[in-house]
């Protein structure tokens, strides 16, 4: 499938979305409590660095699984020439 270079990226979308809503969330703890917001920060820095593995661990996924497709249409192909 030949994608558009236009077309929106579902995963890149998700993961550019929540690194934005995590450095935001830093930031506006830090704004609001101060010192205290310490735990909180590292608690959000975690979400957004699970976040990213899970983006990057579907991306691999679905590369894995069109790259079974492509094998599977190219043995089908072959088996036909034969």
């Amino acid at each position: 499938m030949v994608s558009s270079r236009y077309e929106i990226d579902g995963l890149r979308a998700a993961a550019i979305a929540s690194q934005a809503l995590g450095f935001i969330l830093i930031m506006t703890l830090e704004t609001c409590l101060g010192d205290a917001a310490r735990p909180w920060q590292g608690a959000t820095l975690a979400l957004m660095l699970l976040a990213a593995c899970w983006v990057a661990l579907m991306r691999r996924y679905r590369r894995n699984k069109q790259r079974r497709a492509m094998a599977e249409r190219v043995r089908r192909a072959q088996e036909d020439d034969e």
